[in-house]
């Protein structure tokens, strides 16, 4: 199983199946990552930086809100299945953000709207 590893105030290490999305192996590891839209590619409250073990493909949905957002150096955890071993930062954290009353609601298990690779 891929190894995850949180960079939040400390390190969080955890095991997940392959294929787990990334958001949800964050929230595995014990850190309330923003998701606000619910997984769905919309509000980009789920960034994060892949400090090791990028995924080399991105869905549409994920390229897309980026751009349209003019974010680079980043990526959405909710787009991202965990395939191998990698080191994430999270960047927005329910923590952190004193206007949230909770991270969003529940992401799905599986990556929506439904991926196309690139």
């Amino acid at each position: 199983m891929p190894k995850v590893t949180v960079e939040y105030k400390g390190m969080q290490q955890i095991e997940v199946p392959a294929g787990t999305r990334l958001v949800r192996a964050v929230q595995q590891a014990g850190v309330d990552i923003g998701h606000r839209c619910g997984g769905h590619a919309k509000c980009t409250t789920c960034r994060v930086e892949l400090v090791a073990g990028e995924p080399e493909r991105h869905t549409e949905a994920e390229v897309e809100r980026l751009e349209a957002k003019g974010l680079t150096g980043v990526r959405l955890s909710c787009q991202i299945a965990v395939e191998k071993d990698m080191t994430v930062r999270p960047l927005m954290v329910l923590q952190d953000q004193e206007a949230w009353d909770d991270a969003g609601p529940e992401p799905a298990a599986e990556i929506e709207p439904p991926p196309v690779w690139r």
